[in-house]
């Protein structure tokens, strides 16, 4: 691109500078592009791969349906909810939880330990009240 002869120096190194910075934008974005085109390539490759298996398995009368997904324990309905362990199994014992120190930093592992926690021993927790304590 030319510019005018009466442009200003800092209009120049300014028009310069953008030209360079959307040259290496345009790099950039190629690349992407070739990466993403790679990946779906190689996605849809294997797909037609799964789908041929799926097509040339054995006839659906041998085919063993996928086990059932396992849902979070909070959300368990109370039908499929599992028995509280009879007295003859064997549970170890869990240490206690440590307190929170306050830091937030450590606020999602204590959160997490305290989720787990709960859903080990969910027979020592009737209800909310004693859940919180």
């Amino acid at each position: 691109m030319s510019l005018p002869t009466d442009t200003p120096p800092g209009v120049a190194d300014a028009l310069g500078y953008l030209q360079h910075y959307l040259q290496e934008l345009t790099k950039r974005q190629n690349a992407s592009e070739h990466a993403i085109n790679t990946t779906l390539a190689a996605l849809t490759a294997q797909l037609q791969q799964i789908t041929q298996l799926m097509t040339s398995s054995a006839p659906a009368s041998t085919v063993t349906p996928p086990p059932m997904p396992v849902s979070s324990p909070l959300v368990t309905p109370l039908s499929l909810a599992p028995a509280a362990p009879s007295k003859q199994q064997a549970r170890p014992k869990l240490s206690s939880l440590s307190d929170f120190s306050g830091e937030r930093s450590s606020g999602r592992a204590f959160l997490n330990s305290c989720t787990l926690y709960l859903h080990l021993v969910p027979e020592q927790f009737t209800c909310d009240e004693e859940k919180i304590f």
